[in-house]
């Protein structure tokens, strides 16, 4: 049987040389908007479907652009994740019978004046082929690439309006090049415009525009039609030049940090053309990466286009609101993982100011499967569809500023073609260094680059490992944001700061791909019926499914402040250092200031601007404590605040954005005593302690003041973050599980009835073991006329070594739902573990337990709030303090940790009439095992014997 079309491995017909995406004055329709529709199981659909005269009134109304699976999902066509496996047999370049086909038919008006007409598609995935007005005019492959087709000769002059037909295959060739860890969406995803080609018109420009040494240089070719002369018009510089010419010419540079742009324009007199013009010069010097002559370290992020209702087909919108949250977390540098972004993202980044590593839109990563077994990209055959996505990246994307480099794709293993592809884009464009990860030997990359190295390994490579010492050293993939985390930020950040030879990483990823659900929330794999799926390994972002920033994405905008704050031992105390990490920018030259914030247990007392400055790029300075600062007491807790913050509002950010912000303990807070002298009394069942009521059977605690309290206990396991489970990564939860540290069992040893305490003795164990822990709760308790407090000691003592590290180490207890504000003196305003919640800062904050929840995609461990001095429950009835001894770490929620676990979906989790109350001294670290490596090992909460301690007091209602 004769192949299709589309399994043929360079099936692209018709289509006009690939060119830059410009802006022109020369007319166009946008065929944006409702389309007919038709979805078929196969691809053997009936072909008179693409005839002009085609009945398609009864046909269904689709998006363009849009995905089908998201809004005419079918059985047999429904979106479906899988990271690397591909979800049709490897048998390359053929694809599967079963291949969903959606007919889309248009109908359309030219754009006026004259010229050729030609449809420019920007991304169609995956395969498709177009018809005007019954004739067929091209067909493509290159999901997120564009393609143009001259539709000009197949024009009916009979019709005032015409007809577009497009017929999109889901599976072709090209599906084997584009295996990208993402959601298998198809349809007609960007935009869809008719262009009119004027005569004497302008076919393509090629921007060069160099900076150095105080200098820019200028050189724009220009392809036109007809032979048309071509000017270059830069009114801002006093520039009129011919197409070709070089100038040198006294520009301000561009940089992230300083996007300065030139408008320009391209006038033939057929067209004039709008550009933007960077000045800048990218370069690798003796194995350093540069901008404009001074090293830069990218602090960046990978990432997918998406959005949880329209998938790939991301509108300007998310574009705009993508580049402002970045600038304002402090993200200066983008690889679009992994394939060219939407157009308007470009536009955006120049404009804003991100370095971009463009990729190319290729991936074979299913191939690892099969040992690499015919890997299109040491396949001769495959060369030409490999060199021509490279070839319609760079031409789409060379004019723009911000790209920094190319980068030829993504997980492909090794071969001939990459080389090619290389070969082409150092010919085509020798101003930009070439990226490649996945051939570690690097022979077309000009940059060492690695994908989730543990901190041990990057050290190693900056301390000079004997191996490409030449080339800059990149994690081009690092610090997996899945869920909870990622942990070890700070540490990362410390060993890229400690090279110039290191040009930084690129955290995976922004965004979580969560689908929104019918019934509200968000899916992930195996929520749509796909039998082959990868889970929730999907929901692995900075931002959340609707773009709400994470807690990770908190601590990252904290690691990567340009401000960047160390503490200093000196003779009077810790002091706080302030270095300048920017590579262009002055700080605290009257653009941004030193803000000083001094509190006494959370109270402000002072606030006042620092009189230093300017800090030069790379400089530091030693912050002075104020003059005017009132003297302290000794029974508070005495704490600096230092913030870097700008004078002026920014499109991202309002004047007062923080630029870095930092705490130093000027005086620590006096040891808080355990309350004790309270006699121990029995009354009826019950004894009495204070404010407190226990068992006198058991030992249990039942009251504090007139709030009731039930399930009091040693509390030693979490709900498994993604990092716990670390699917491809360092995994701590199968030990865990084998310890059954989920399924402890409590014996109660010991009840003692002392003078003034309660002695409860209990063993903790797991079924069908022999190993547990001895824990001992000392209960003491002081008399007065606010009710009283009730002491608390816990000594825990493993009976032997266990092999593992514990999840947490603390106590639990439930109280009655009415409880629902919180308020407390410790780190705030958001969660925090062991190697996160670097955003957090001491203070008085407040919330609800509701609010304290971090809703992600999954749900597990979260919301636990650290440093802990006081807590305040209250709600309609009495409530409830805690106070740390002298610290300790909190979380309350509507359910159980058993409900945690066990509940696929954020949106499922449902209260069950409690606030389940956890108080810990210490959780076992994060760490990024979800893909990487795990808990540090000074993050790590290894099992020994320990004590703490902390107090209860009832708060009346």
């Amino acid at each position: 049987m004769r192949a299709a079309w589309f399994e043929d491995r360079f099936p692209v017909t018709g289509a006009l040389p690939a060119r830059s995406h410009l802006r022109t004055d020369a007319p166009a329709v946008s065929l944006d908007g409702q389309w007919r529709f038709r979805l078929s199981p196969h691809a053997r659909a009936p072909r008179e479907q693409l005839a002009a005269d085609h009945d398609d009134s009864a046909w269904d109304r689709i998006a363009v652009p849009g995905h089908w699976q998201l809004q005419h999902p079918r059985e047999f066509s429904r979106p479906a994740y899988t990271n690397v496996t591909y979800p049709f047999p490897l048998d390359p370049p053929r694809v599967p019978e079963e291949n969903p086909t959606g007919d889309h038919r248009r109908r359309f008006t030219l754009p006026p004046g004259e010229g050729r007409v030609v449809l420019r598609f920007e991304g169609v995935d995956s395969a498709f082929e177009a018809h005007v007005d019954g004739t067929p005019v091209g067909r493509s492959v290159g999901s997120r690439l564009p393609v143009e087709l001259d539709v000009t000769d197949a024009l009916d002059p009979e019709r005032e309006e015409h007809v577009l037909a497009v017929r999109v295959h889901q599976w072709s060739s090209a599906s084997y090049l584009e295996d990208q860890d993402m959601w298998w969406l198809s349809g007609i995803f960007r935009s869809v415009t008719v262009l009119r080609r004027p005569p004497r018109g302008i076919d393509d420009v090629h921007v060069h525009a160099g900076w150095a040494d105080g200098t820019g240089t200028l050189r724009v070719e220009v392809a036109t039609r007809d032979g048309a002369a071509a000017r270059v018009l830069v009114p801002e510089l006093g520039l009129d030049l011919a197409a070709g010419e070089e100038v040198s010419v006294a520009a301000e540079p561009w940089s992230a940090e300083s996007p300065r742009l030139y408008d320009a324009e391209v006038v033939t007199p057929g067209e004039r053309v709008r550009l933007r013009v960077g000045f800048r010069t990218v370069a690798v010097v003796d194995g350093v990466f540069t901008v404009n002559g001074r090293p830069v370290t990218l602090h960046g992020v990978n990432r997918h286009e998406f959005h949880p209702d329209r998938g790939r087909a991301v509108t300007r919108q998310d574009v705009v609101d993508d580049v402002l949250l970045m600038k304002r977390h402090h993200v200066d540098a983008v690889r679009t993982s992994h394939y060219p972004p939407h157009p308007e993202f470009l536009e955006l980044c120049d404009e804003h100011g991100l370095y971009v590593v463009d990729e190319c839109d290729l991936e074979t990563h299913g191939f690892v499967e099969v040992d690499w077994r015919q890997n299109p990209s040491d396949d001769a055959r495959w060369e030409r569809a490999c060199v021509d996505r490279m070839t319609r990246t760079v031409e789409r994307d060379k004019n723009h500023a911000c790209v920094v480099l190319w980068s030829l794709g993504n997980e492909s293993g090794t071969g001939a073609n990459l080389s090619a592809m290389a070969r082409w884009a150092k010919d085509r464009d020798p101003s930009r260094p070439l990226h490649y990860e996945h051939d570690w030997n690097y022979p077309d990359s000009d940059v060492h680059s690695t994908m989730y190295a543990s901190h041990e390994q990057v050290a190693a490579i900056l301390a000079g490992d004997g191996a490409h010492e030449g080339k800059p050293y990149l994690q081009c993939e690092y610090a997996h944001a899945m869920g909870n985390g990622p942990g070890g930020l700070a540490e990362y950040q410390e060993l890229f700061d400690s090279s110039d030879r290191c040009m930084g990483g690129f955290v995976w990823e922004w965004i979580d791909h969560g689908l929104r659900l019918p019934g509200g929330g968000f899916g992930y794999g195996g929520d749509f019926g796909e039998r082959l799926h990868d889970g929730n390994f999907v929901a692995d972002g900075l931002v959340l499914p609707d773009r709400t920033p994470s807690p990770g994405l908190l601590d990252y905008a904290h690691v990567v402040s340009p401000a960047r704050f160390s503490v200093e031992e000196t003779p009077s105390g810790d002091l706080l250092r302030l270095t300048n990490r920017y590579a262009f920018t002055v700080l605290l030259d009257g653009s941004s200031s030193l803000r000083l914030d001094v509190a006494d247990d959370g109270g402000l007392v002072l606030s006042t601007t620092a009189e230093v400055g300017p800090l030069a790029p790379g400089e530091s300075l030693l912050i002075e404590l104020p003059d005017d600062l009132p003297p302290g007491r000794p029974d508070v807790e005495r704490v600096l605040t230092a913030t870097v913050v700008t004078a002026a509002a920014s499109p991202h950010a309002p004047a007062g954005h923080a630029l870095g912000s930092a705490q130093v303990v000027l005086a620590p807070a006096p040891e808080r005593a355990v309350p004790a002298g309270a006699p121990l009394r029995r009354r009826g069942g019950d004894l009495l302690l204070g404010p407190a009521a226990f068992d006198a059977r058991t030992g249990d605690l039942l009251r504090v003041g007139d709030l009731p309290v039930s399930g009091f206990a040693l509390d030693l396991w979490r709900a498994p973050t993604d990092n716990d489970r670390g699917v491809h990564g360092d995994r701590v939860e199968p030990a865990w599980r084998a310890l059954r540290l989920d399924d402890l069992r409590t014996r109660t040893a010991l009840v003692e009835e002392g003078e003034d305490f309660l002695r409860v003795a209990v063993r903790v164990a797991p079924p069908g073991g022999d190993t547990g822990f001895a824990a001992t709760f000392t209960w003491t308790a002081s008399e007065d006329e606010d009710g009283g407090a009730l002491g608390l000691r816990v000594e825990v003592a493993p009976e032997r070594e266990l092999g593992a590290p514990l999840p947490r180490l603390g106590v639990r207890l439930r109280l009655p739902r009415h409880l629902a504000d919180v308020a407390w003196y410790g780190r705030g305003p958001g969660e925090a573990y062991a190697d996160t919640g670097l955003a957090t800062r001491l203070g008085r904050w407040s919330g609800t337990v509701d609010g304290w929840q971090t809703p992600y995609v999954r749900p597990q461990e979260n919301g636990r709030r650290a440093g802990v001095r006081v807590l305040d429950l209250t709600g309609a009835g009495p409530g409830l303090r805690v106070e740390g001894v002298p610290e300790i770490g909190v979380s309350a929620r509507r359910w159980s940790t058993a409900d945690l676990e066990r509940t696929a979906h954020a949106h499922e989790l449902r209260e069950d009439g409690s606030v389940h109350l956890h108080l810990d001294v210490a959780q076992h670290g994060i760490g990024t095992g979800s893909c990487g490596p795990g808990a540090l090992p000074q993050h790590r909460l290894d099992a020994a014997p320990a004590a703490f301690a902390l107090v209860l007091r009832p708060l009346a209602g």
